[in-house]
């Protein structure tokens, strides 16, 4: 279960970036380079435990593209990507968002009132981004069945909570200047 995912989190290289240990890995960050078999892994392994009954899978660009596109493909369903940049849509909105190491803005397009969403990401680490996405959409009227992230860390998870959602984390890490440590692994027991 999730062998390759966790094999390669416990081998991903550390680097320092001001006092904040971050982690380089094909699923986080698209380097070295993301190999089929992993993206395959972590997409069955969603389509096990999460509620797939919506209308659109969501993902945010870009890092979440790879997961969500492979999960598209075998769902059939739909993949609509939160952009960083405004296409000037009927109806498009723009969410401003803040994690630990950049601030920006989103764009939210094609999603409307009633719409259900199974929302997809890479990474759950501030919770910053995710939580302006969720706030969002409930204040858009759509749906929103199931978050599921392929890795954790850090404090985020709580914030996500805070708005009535509980997020699926497929592996929760520690990062430190010795590496990367499993903590949690979704439905090991």
């Amino acid at each position: 279960m999730l062998e390759r995912l966790i094999d390669s989190l416990v081998n991903a290289p550390v680097i320092k970036r001001g006092e904040y240990n971050y982690f380089i890995h094909p699923i986080s960050d698209g380097v070295p380079s993301i190999a089929p078999s992993l993206v395959e892994e972590i997409a069955d392994y969603i389509r096990e435990i999460a509620d797939i009954n919506v209308d659109y899978i969501l993902t945010i660009e870009a890092m979440g593209i790879p997961v969500g596109s492979v999960l598209s493909l075998k769902t059939g369903l739909p993949l609509s990507i939160i952009r960083k940049r405004p296409y000037f849509l009927e109806g498009e909105v723009e969410l401003s968002q803040s994690t630990g190491y950049s601030k920006g803005s989103l764009y939210i397009n094609g999603l409307k009132k009633g719409d259900r969403v199974l929302i997809v990401d890479d990474v759950i680490s501030t919770g910053g981004t995710l939580s302006v996405l969720i706030k969002a959409l409930q204040e858009m009227g759509v749906g929103i069945s199931d978050v599921v992230s392929v890795i954790g860390r850090g404090k985020g998870l709580d914030k996500l909570k805070e708005l009535g959602v509980e997020p699926k984390i497929l592996v929760s890490i520690e990062v430190s200047e010795k590496g990367v440590e499993i903590k949690d692994v979704c439905g090991a027991k």
